[in-house]
């Protein structure tokens, strides 16, 4: 599976003015539910919510990853957002965060959520490649910069 087949380009977005974690999840849910036919962006929102209520899905060094399941739905999809400023996120090392990307998987795919969030924590733990994913400006570079990155699952 790649990238992009979890994000779609109006899914990655650059944001300015987002000063909390309820704010960004919130915008996440948003962009979640974009084109998506049954998803309901207070419903995503709520999920996101109760995720991070177990535990922060921070994972430090600026990255996060919430996610959460969601009722029916037969596809996992993604969301990216780029912060031009990092808010605190509750991370393990307190840096605060600026890249997130958001998850939502069907309620009975167990495996591949566990696959994909492994495969995204590795991606993100790449120096590199999250140093590029900061220079982008634009929310096409970070489309184009996500999307070259494979992942691997049995779901593929």
């Amino acid at each position: 599976m790649k990238i992009n087949q979890l994000i779609a380009p109006d899914r990655v977005i650059c944001l300015d003015g987002i000063s909390s974690k309820k704010r960004v999840l919130e915008k996440l849910s948003q962009i979640l539910a974009l084109g998506a036919i049954g998803y309901d962006s207070a419903e995503i929102f709520n999920r996101l919510i109760e995720r991070e209520r177990l535990g922060s899905t921070g994972l430090g060094h600026g990255v996060a990853l919430p996610h959460g399941r969601y009722g029916e739905n037969t596809i996992t999809i993604g969301a990216f957002v780029k912060l031009n400023e990092g808010i605190d996120f509750d991370s393990p090392d307190g840096e605060p965060t600026d890249l997130l990307f958001a998850l939502l998987v069907p309620e009975h795919h167990t495996d591949e959520h566990l696959q994909v969030l492994a495969t995204l924590a590795g991606m993100f733990s790449d120096k590199d490649f999250c140093a590029k994913l900061r220079q982008c400006s634009t929310d096409e570079e970070l489309y184009q910069h996500l999307s070259g990155w494979a992942i691997t699952s049995a779901a593929s």
